[in-house]
């Protein structure tokens, strides 16, 4: 690991969480507190960033994961929005993929099944009769390398040709920098060897009153999409957008999220809440702009996500009860968290008239998600 900066010191400390603290960045940029803590997969490093103010977030090999994320709320008080695990090693094989970054292929692809060029691939089918998030030893339950700069960690991994079943050695960075005004941007790329398939986002699940205050389904939520993706009873798209106004799934002002939960709407039984992709308005490839704000008048935090991404899958947390134990010695119940991933839509190499998912050697996939954080 090169740790870039003038001021550094070394010292070895048990922390309350029982990882040990191996160095300290002290720098104009930022405080980070790098520490290790032992996995089933091995050695997990941690990075807490520690901004002017006191606000911090700490990341994590294990799947390049936001365990925490500590901002103040309308009063000034810290705590941490983020929901994670007491464990750092709990985040390995976790159903909610919690704070992590899935891949090759975020979301579903229909029956474990694509093709390219001609040739057709079979992956592994974990989720109902179909394929999620790059398969049971995807993205997120690997370590990646990782390094700290200045207010930045860069976490890298390079998935090999044939891993659980996408064609092409896949090199994937994944940098995320932390501002002194609260802001957490996350700069996905990739480049690869032969044509494959790709699609990357960050799966962490966010409670705007603290991660331990229960439901979020009193969060207010706005989306700038006019548009979300139907699926059949496997929750894979059939192809069509279809408009949200006059259905439940209108986002399009502001809604507290658990106000239409419980419609007698098709899509909202098959996923027992909200877990669908919304189509952001206004997408052009690598255009940066605002897609969500989500907010609670409890807490009087805001939370606005900007992307390039062409689509949000919004998941209430319909499964969260029974995941490890919470990083505030507690358990989670369903809908304790809400999840806006920015990414590609679900299964769009079986869909031409989706936005592509296919990356060429020679090109670059580069996608940026911002969360920033604010009061109201």
């Amino acid at each position: 690991m090169v740790l870039l900066d003038r001021d550094r010191r070394k010292e070895t400390d048990k922390q309350p969480s029982g990882h040990t603290v191996s160095g300290f960045i002290n720098s104009n940029f930022m405080n980070i507190q790098i520490s290790k803590a032992n996995s089933p997969a091995g050695e997990i490093t941690l990075y807490a960033l520690t901004n002017k103010s006191g606000a911090s977030v700490t990341l994590s090999s294990l799947g390049a994961g936001i365990l925490a994320i500590n901002v103040p709320d309308a009063e000034g008080r810290l705590a941490n929005v983020a929901l994670g695990y007491k464990d750092p090693a709990s985040y390995l094989a976790d159903g909610p993929c919690a704070g992590k970054v899935p891949g090759r292929f975020a979301n579903r692809i229909a029956l474990g099944r694509f093709s390219l060029d001609g040739k057709d691939y079979t992956l592994a089918v974990n989720n109902g009769p179909n394929a999620l998030h790059g398969g049971p030893t995807g993205f997120m339950n690997r370590i990646w390398e990782s390094r700290a700069d200045g207010n930045s960690v860069e976490f890298t991994y390079r998935a090999a040709d044939g891993e659980e079943g996408y064609p092409g050695n896949l090199d994937v960075k994944a940098t995320y920098t932390w501002s002194d005004d609260n802001q957490l941007t996350l700069q996905l790329q990739a480049e690869t060897d032969a044509p494959t398939v790709i699609n990357l986002t960050n799966h962490a699940y966010f409670n705007l009153d603290g991660e331990n205050a229960g439901s979020v389904l009193d969060h207010q939520l706005r989306l700038k999409a006019s548009r979300y993706l139907p699926t059949d009873d496997t929750q894979i798209p059939t192809g069509e957008l279809e408009p949200v106004r006059d259905t439940p799934m209108d986002f399009t002002e502001f809604k507290a999220i658990g106000r239409d939960i419980n419609a007698d709407f098709h899509p909202l039984k098959v996923g027992k809440g909200y877990d669908h992709c919304w189509v952001c308005d206004g997408y052009s490839k690598g255009r940066l702009q605002e897609t969500a704000v989500l907010r609670s008048d409890r807490s009087g935090r805001e939370l606005r996500i900007s992307t390039t991404q062409p689509g949000m899958q919004v998941y209430t947390g319909n499964w969260l009860a029974g995941c490890p134990e919470s990083i505030s010695s507690g358990a989670y119940s369903d809908y304790d968290g809400v999840a806006i991933e920015c990414q590609n839509f679900p299964d769009a190499p079986n869909h031409p008239k989706f936005p592509t998912s296919r990356l060429n050697p020679n090109e670059k996939y580069n996608e940026t998600i911002i969360f920033k954080f604010t009061t109201l």
